[in-house]
């Protein structure tokens, strides 16, 4: 008899502990504080493009991804998704999104300079040239990165001889505006 109290003390403190506290469980309806229900969410592009500068271009784009499924694929979408591609090192992946990008509006000067940056890392000199110089002729030589750009492209298919002793150039995105991104080659 002795035995039989403890082990019924015990399992009544077992069933307690399984008996809801008032938090919220599946079958609790209300919303938890600070969250606003009515509240819309924050833009996808707006939160890829704080990202990428954050340099956490993973999420930036599954935030562009997200970006894509509530507007629809346009060309900002498809630049922006071009562009994490490109600083995830996935050359073939944003050649691909940034050509189709060029399909659907070919004179937006940022999907052809990032696109120009894209064929540079894949050692196309000569084809980032005229890349280059459509985005440059398009931007009427007003950003001083494009130009930039062109000219590293034009002395790299120039170029007939490579010695070791150059340092290559490295190229890098900077956003010039909502949805809109410019490369930058650092020496």
């Amino acid at each position: 008899m002795k035995t039989a109290i403890p082990a019924a003390l015990s399992g009544l403190c077992l069933l307690a502990a399984c008996q809801s506290t008032g938090g919220l469980g599946t079958s609790d309806t209300r919303t938890p504080p600070g969250i606003d229900r009515r509240a819309s969410a924050e833009d996808g592009l707006l939160v890829g493009h704080r990202l990428m500068e954050a340099g956490e271009y993973e999420l930036a784009l599954r935030a562009y991804m997200r970006a894509a499924g509530q507007r629809g694929i346009n060309i900002d979408t498809l630049s922006a998704i071009g562009s994490a591609n490109l600083r995830l090192g996935r050359l073939g992946q944003a050649e691909k999104v940034l050509r189709q990008a060029l399909r659907e509006d070919p004179t937006f000067v940022p999907a052809l300079n990032n696109l120009g940056v894209v064929l540079m890392e894949q050692g196309k000199p000569d084809e980032a040239r005229l890349i280059f110089q459509q985005a440059f002729a398009l931007d009427s030589g007003q950003t001083d990165s494009i130009r930039e750009n062109l000219r590293l492209a034009i002395a790299q298919s120039e170029a007939s001889v490579y010695d070791g002793s150059q340092e290559e150039p490295t190229f890098s995105l900077v956003r010039r505006g909502q949805g809109e991104f410019v490369l930058l080659s650092q020496l």
